[in-house]
């Protein structure tokens, strides 16, 4: 199967790693990559783990999040720019059979000694 994150590699050679082990994760884009992936596929147990302790989503979210994910039909993911601690990208999904971006930057930190989404500092789309 190819990977959610990026079509030119396989999953079992990319996202999954992640998934499987979160302290295999060394950056913020490979973090978001594979949240983006975990997004796709409703994993939303992974989502929560790569989730900061202080801003992760409650029970009650988190179901909300896998009803939205799963109503969606994820097409493709763009990183536009990495810096230490932040990834900016755009997600393209659609819904009802329209295409629709979500376009955001996104802060990333360590927590437990593994990268972490932390919070959003820019979003558009939704």
């Amino acid at each position: 199967m190819k990977c959610p994150c990026n079509p030119s590699k396989l999953y079992n050679d990319c996202c999954k790693k992640a998934h499987q082990n979160i302290l295999s994760v060394t950056t913020p884009e490979q973090l978001m990559r594979s949240r983006y992936s975990a997004f796709v596929m409703a994993d939303i147990d992974y989502l929560q783990k790569s989730h900061h302790s202080s801003t992760k989503p409650s029970s009650a979210e988190k179901r909300e999040i896998l009803d939205w994910t799963k109503s969606v039909e994820w097409v493709k993911l763009d990183v536009l720019k990495s810096t230490e601690n932040t990834v900016e990208f755009k997600a393209y999904f659609s819904k009802n059979g329209s295409l629709n971006v979500i376009f955001e930057k996104s802060l990333f930190v360590k927590e437990n000694n593994h990268w972490v989404y932390k919070d959003t500092i820019i979003a558009h789309g939704i």
